[in-house]
């Protein structure tokens, strides 16, 4: 009896081991382990500011260049490494090249808003936020989240650049746009809590971005400042919703954008970025963000317009950022920041603040094991088939129906049939789903520059069928506004709406807007971007196999609104 007893004790805390959360980052914040400390102790001054600067790497730019960023790692000691294009084969050797000569193990990070996709070839593209944005589910996002920080960290990767906490409540942005997850400050908290948490949840650092919120901009601040001329309130009410929810709900890791945003501070052409009022005043004392504050990119045009020659860099730091990514001149600022803490300018005290919270979070990245990326299986390891699985249940959670559910449940699969795609110059996968349901179906493919003659042929040949279903195609990489469609086409789209047709945009949602009569069709499906799983969702649904339960994140008016989906 006594020796069962023991037995169920010993598996009771056994099991309780088993399930005892890893301590969140902020909490280890506040308990710093000895790790931290001892790494913290060896450091001089140089090398402790060394640790708040990440340099830019690519493994698609040749050997040359790949070994030239790890003599930089080698020579500075820098804190942290930012991929971007690349492969992922290609990036695990360059880690383990770039970890082996960093006495101080680096914190190695990408951009990938959509998972690893976004940077490198042969990985997976999970949807952009705002197709994501339109799932009602969001247990699905927070599986994704899950699922990217699996990739990350099978790349010897610590840290996320993402999600994207912008509210894109101006249609015409030009550089959030379909990165966010709608114009919808609840929707798009709500959707980036449960991707932040995926992510967090398996052990990856993240970083919502970019504070103070960049949705309502409409100059890309990659090539100028933009300039947010709202209030305060405004600001305070509607673009940092997202920031001040999330930080309650323990996010890592800030990004702060490059606007000048004289409400909050009315120093002239001052980036965000730059300014301690935002920064500290605003992100740290009012809110109380205790973890990594990042800033954008210190190399865009957005902040190095107005400060140039390091000027930027000396300034990022006064302002409270931790972590300065991509500085033109890394070794250039930390030599004027050491000039600057002589001067009595900057004090050492803040710097020895954001190295602890970057050594703590290289500690609770599991960086105090060093570890080597094991480079044998990687493309199979990036590639997994739960992940497949669920891109396409993620798509079909995001299909939008916004017209025609009756008249789509009451088509008739013998019938005769035309299935066209607009925008592409092959057959797609779209028309070989829907021809799955409709057996008695013709394709037609009219490219984006179709001439005038090529639309009147399939015009004329169309007027045969009893039934017509098209997909409207937007050919390029990322799906922005103004679809490349020329005007006979628009016009052909505007002619068969007044017809039996059927149209599938797969698009930013946007593009309504741009294309009218749409609106007057018998049915019409949003599908949200080009890959084939939207395709394979939107066939789906028209082909009466898959229930569509999107909702629209974003509003184009004046026909659709923000949760239109039947």
């Amino acid at each position: 009896m006594k020796k069962n007893l023991i037995l169920i004790a010993i598996l009771c805390i056994a099991t309780f081991s088993a399930n005892a959360q890893k301590p969140t980052y902020l909490e280890m914040l506040a308990n710093q382990p000895k790790w931290v400390d001892s790494v913290f102790k060896k450091l001089n001054r140089r090398e402790k500011i060394a640790q708040m600067f990440f340099v830019r790497a690519h493994t698609n730019l040749g050997q040359k260049y790949i070994d030239s960023v790890g003599l930089v790692i080698k020579r500075e000691q820098l804190g942290g490494v930012i991929f971007f294009q690349g492969g992922p084969g290609r990036q695990a050797a360059a880690t383990n090249a770039y970890q082996k000569v960093s006495r101080v193990p680096l914190i190695v990070a990408n951009d990938g808003e959509w998972g690893l996709g976004m940077r490198l070839d042969s990985t997976i593209s999970y949807p952009y936020q705002m197709t994501l944005g339109a799932i009602q589910n969001r247990d699905l996002i927070y599986r994704m989240g899950q699922e990217v920080a699996k990739d990350f960290k099978r790349l010897g990767m610590q840290m996320n650049l993402a999600p994207d906490a912008d509210i894109n409540n101006n249609p015409k942005n030009p550089v959030i746009n379909y990165r966010s997850f709608g114009e919808n400050k609840y929707n798009v908290a709500t959707k980036t809590a449960s991707y932040m948490k995926g992510m967090q949840d398996g052990g990856l650092l993240t970083t919502l971005k970019h504070f103070p919120g960049h949705g309502d901009t409409d100059v890309d601040s990659h090539y100028d400042l933009p300039q947010l001329t709202f209030s305060a309130a405004r600001l305070d009410s509607l673009e940092m919703y997202p920031f001040k929810e999330l930080i309650k709900q323990g996010a890592s890791g800030v990004m702060i954008a490059h606007m000048n945003i004289p409400s909050l501070d009315n120093t002239p052409n001052l980036p965000s970025t730059l300014s301690k009022p935002i920064v500290t005043g605003i992100l740290k004392q009012r809110m109380g963000f205790k973890g990594l504050i990042i800033s954008d990119a210190m190399d865009m045009k957005g902040v190095v317009k107005y400060f140039k020659n390091g000027e930027a860099d000396v300034m990022g730091i006064v302002a409270g950022n931790d972590i300065l990514e991509l500085s033109e001149n890394s070794d250039r600022a930390i030599k004027l920041i050491r000039k600057e803490i002589r001067h009595g300018k900057i004090d050492m005290k803040a710097i020895d603040e954001s190295v602890r919270k970057i050594l703590t979070a290289k500690y609770w990245a599991g960086l105090a094991n060093r570890d080597t990326v094991v480079t044998q299986g990687i493309i199979a390891g990036v590639n997994r088939s739960g992940s497949n699985a669920l891109v396409q249940e993620l798509a079909n959670a995001s299909v939008t129906l916004l017209k025609g559910k009756d008249y789509i449940k009451n088509m008739v699969p013998i019938r005769r049939t035309a299935i066209i795609s607009i925008g592409v110059p092959t057959v797609t996968r779209f028309q070989k789903e829907i021809s799955k349901g409709f057996y008695n179906s013709v394709y037609y493919v009219l490219d984006k520059d179709a001439t005038a003659a090529q639309i009147s042929n399939v015009a004329r040949e169309i007027g045969a069928f009893d039934q017509v279903i098209v997909g409207i195609h937007d050919s390029r990489s990322r799906p922005g506004n103004n679809i490349p469609l020329n005007a006979g086409l628009k016009n052909f789209i505007k002619e068969l709406s007044t017809k039996n047709t059927i149209f599938s945009l797969f698009a930013n949602p946007y593009n309504l807007s741009a294309l009218p009569g749409l609106e007057n069709s018998k049915g019409l499906v949003v599908a949200y971007q080009k890959e084939d799983y939207m395709q394979i969702s939107a066939a789906a649904v028209i082909n009466n196999r898959l229930v569509p339960k999107g909702k629209l994140p974003v509003s184009i008016l004046p026909n659709y609104k923000f949760g239109d989906g039947l």
